[in-house]
């Protein structure tokens, strides 16, 4: 039994222990490996923690991490503010934050140095222009601003300070706002990398064909355009450039691309004007990703063979009929030049267009992954039977069908005894001949909106019935009642009451 001495002399240990002071091991890390861990956080929360001690202070006024992002539900208490030297803000805090984002910038340490600054706000003009100058200042690395202005209707104009920054890598610009003349900006930016440029105005300047040269962006590996509106003729020339992304520039009718570096391209919504004749020259023998989406057919002329593109996004459409000849000898052109090509995509214009227009254009020899979307009508079989055709060496197909319920489309035979074969089943039959060498590779059909309709079904059994080295079909029906489930049995009876081309195969209904 212990006694009360024992006792005494327990709780004095215990107390003892906990008088002790615990050592502070994060406070004694490295600035740079503090920031670090600070930048895993919110801004908040780096500015909480600030006022835990000198050494923390210091963290705060030297981190060069500024994401003012998080800032919508800042809540600063009067504290807090008193602490750090801050007026307590007399209007609403929401309407605040760039004063706080300027009181931020007061207590730097003025030899720090700031990596990554980062904020979307609503500020007059020279506000804007004092923030970007003070970031400037102190050797930003990465500048990434979605502001709109408010002082007036007028557009702001491109901040010049930025173009002659020698520290700055990345720069992100989402605004209405004017670019200077191409004789301003041509000797700028010689350290940048990233450029990424949203709501650009230019009707004054329709053509950018000297500004993105070798001398203007020696440096520039990745350049995003985003609804540049005015934008007429641009030209590419940035020796570097390994990652161009045009967006929305709908006006559009002349693009030169030469750039012996570039791997991936991607071009969506920008040939869409009303124009009698776009053109696209492109020299790119290292490119590897194309991406083509909601762009009308243009006259496209390729210098180097694309014998390296590895994938493609492909969606084309034809904007007048007068011109539809040239247009469609352009998509044959284009379609032919990525015959060695590992990986396309389709939209559904573009499979309209084989269906309705009897394109000859080159195999895709190399072709292995082939995910299309499709309504599936009737009317878009024979574009799909022209890919299958032009896919020898297929190896999986997605088919992603896009249903529209104005359409009316004839559902598959519900009497389970019913084995009468049906047209589309009749017209997949007499593709066998042709659709042999697609037949004898294909491995994996994934089919994704599976709702049991005639044309889905013919194909599904007759890729089942004749596809020798077929290994998976799964079949992405969704959510389904109880009547919907029946049908699905049946099918799936159906499907297994004839022989399969292939012992391997399995099937599974998502």
């Amino acid at each position: 039994m212990e006694t009360r001495s024992a006792k005494r002399k327990k709780m004095a240990q215990i107390v003892a222990n906990d008088a002790k002071v615990t050592t502070d091991r994060i406070s004694d890390l490295p600035d740079a490996v503090l920031h670090q861990i600070l930048f895993l956080l919110p801004i908040k929360c780096v500015a909480q923690m600030s006022i835990l001690s000198k050494r923390w202070r210091h963290l705060w006024c030297t981190f060069p991490d500024l994401d003012f992002r998080t800032l919508d539900q800042f809540q600063i208490s009067s504290k807090y503010l008193k602490f750090l030297e801050f007026e307590k803000p007399r209007q609403p805090l929401d309407s605040s934050r760039m004063d706080f984002i300027t009181q931020v910038f007061s207590i730097r340490d003025k030899h720090s140095d700031i990596r990554v600054l980062c904020f979307r706000a609503r500020l007059s003009f020279s506000r804007l222009n004092g923030l970007i100058r003070r970031a400037i200042r102190h050797n930003v690395r990465e500048l990434d601003i979605e502001a709109s202005t408010v002082c007036t209707d007028d557009y702001f104009n491109f901040p010049r300070c930025v173009i002659g920054s020698e520290s700055l890598r990345v720069l992100k610009l989402r605004s209405g706002f004017r670019l200077p003349p191409s004789s301003v900006m041509r000797h700028g930016f010689q350290s940048l990398k990233t450029l990424s440029l949203s709501f650009v105005i230019l009707n004054n300047q329709p053509s950018l064909t000297d500004l993105f040269s070798e001398s203007s962006f020696p440096l520039l590996q990745t350049l995003h355009l985003d609804a540049c509106f005015g934008l007429k003729y641009l030209r590419v020339g940035c020796r570097a450039l390994v990652d161009l992304n045009l967006e929305k520039c709908n006006e559009l009718e002349g693009l030169d691309v030469s750039c012996a570096k570039l791997e991936r391209m991607r071009l969506v919504e920008c040939f869409v004007a009303y124009s009698e004749k776009s053109w696209v020259k492109i020299n790119a023998p290292m490119l590897e990703h194309l991406c083509w989406q909601h762009n009308a057919v243009t006259d496209m002329a390729m210098f180097e063979p694309w014998n390296l593109l590895h994938e493609v996004t492909l969606g084309f459409f034809i904007l007048t009929r007068e011109n539809s000849q040239s247009q469609l000898q352009s998509a044959v052109e284009l379609l032919s030049g990525l015959s060695r090509v590992h990986s396309l995509s389709l939209e559904r214009e573009t499979i309209e267009i084989l269906s309705n227009n009897h394109l000859l254009f080159q195999p895709f020899y190399d072709l292995k992954h082939l995910e299309l979307q499709t309504g599936f009508n009737k009317s878009n079989v024979p574009g799909l039977t022209c890919l299958f055709k032009s896919s020898p060496t297929l190896n999986t197909l997605i088919l992603k069908i896009i249903h529209e319920y104005k359409i009316e489309r004839k559902e598959w035979n519900r009497d389970l005894w019913d084995m009468t074969i049906t047209e589309g089943e009749q017209y997949w039959e007499s593709q066998i001949r042709t659709l042999e060498s697609f037949l004898q590779h294909l491995k994996v059909v994934k089919i994704h909106g599976f709702l049991d309709y005639e044309n889905e079904v013919a194909l599904a059994k007759f890729l089942l019935k004749h596809g020798k080295s077929l290994e998976e079909m799964v079949l992405h029906t969704g959510h389904c009642n109880a009547r919907d489930t029946l049908r699905r049995q049946k099918i799936r009876s159906q499907m297994v009451g004839f022989s399969w081309a292939s012992s391997n195969a399995k099937v599974a209904f998502q």
